[in-house]
């Protein structure tokens, strides 16, 4: 009798140690990082401060490869611990990550967030093409992310953000430690809308409503009707065209205000007017730095809103 109860607490004891093995997982924090070149990034590499030229083993991002349309090799990537190179220039086939002299908002939102949230793991996806809009008539050579685009073979900006977004989560342990790992969206950054302000008034005028549909559709693809969403205002340099870059970017900030006002899960981030540029169109390194940084606060705050009875 003795034997049998032995046996059984044994049994039950390795039936208890499997069980915990298989449900074992590890919660990680997503967020994701669109847009067109002030989120694809043009500060450099030399001019960061120490504090964010390491590489940050506690932050993990999966940077989609940004091409124009009709490519089908947009949006390849692979998950990496988060380190500068993931501005312009930025490269991967789905095996290896090249990485450029360049860095973009990633950096001090990934370290920001880190402090925010410094008993939980963060993870990054990051899609952002230079020169995209969300309209396809302003898309021009760079793309769009016009949902219902057809084109030669189908393929646009929002497919490679599709093809990013479903090469990430298919990863069940992004930092090879033996656990599974449950990627839960946190959140969406979003920094674009100069290309939809450059060439005709109806686009710009039509900016309200596209973005609130794309802003739909990836809250969607994260299938999460309530996923916080932050927005980076637009701005111009004054140093192109006359002194004017965007021609109707009015336009496109006013909208862009509006989404946030009748959206009651969205922010928007307005320090972009006092940066200083490195050309017409992009912010210098320090911009890029202090982006991160308003993005990352912005999003948290967000988030404790929503977590609030």
């Amino acid at each position: 009798m003795r034997q049998s109860i032995l046996l059984i607490f044994i049994m039950s004891h390795m039936l208890s140690i499997a069980q915990n093995k298989i449900i074992e997982k590890e919660r990680v924090r997503l967020y994701f990082l669109g847009g067109q070149s002030n989120m694809e990034g043009h500060g450099l590499n030399q001019e960061l401060p120490d504090t964010l030229k390491a590489t940050n083993d506690r932050v993990w991002i999966f940077h989609g490869y940004p091409i124009g349309d009709e490519d089908p090799n947009g949006g390849l990537g692979k998950w990496a611990k988060l380190k500068p190179g993931n501005g312009a220039g930025f490269y991967s086939d789905g095996v290896q990550n090249t990485y450029s002299n360049k860095f973009g908002a990633e950096l001090s939102f990934g370290k920001a967030l880190q402090e925010l949230y410094p008993n939980e793991k963060i993870a990054l996806i990051k899609y952002a093409r230079g020169g995209s809009s969300i309209d396809s008539l302003a898309a021009r050579h760079f793309g769009s992310w016009e949902m219902d685009f057809s084109g030669a073979n189908g393929i646009n900006q929002f497919d490679h953000f599709l093809t990013a977004v479903n090469g990430a989560m298919t990863v069940r342990d992004i930092d090879k430690n033996g656990i599974e790992d449950v990627l839960v969206p946190c959140g969406i950054i979003w920094m674009q809308g100069e290309s939809d302000g450059v060439l005709t008034k109806d686009i710009a005028l039509r900016y309200y409503f596209n973005l609130k549909r794309l802003m739909d559709l990836i809250r969607a693809t994260f299938r999460d009707d309530d996923l916080p969403v932050v927005i980076g205002k637009i701005s111009d340099s004054g140093l192109d065209n006359n002194g004017k870059t965007w021609r109707y970017g009015e336009l496109i900030q006013d909208a862009q205000e509006v989404y946030v006002r009748k959206d009651g899960n969205a922010a928007i981030v307005r320090n972009t007017k006092n940066y200083q540029y490195s050309d017409p169109w992009h912010y210098d390194s320090n911009g890029y730095i202090d982006l991160g940084i308003k993005f990352a606060e912005a999003i948290y705050s967000l988030d404790k809103a929503k977590q609030s009875p």
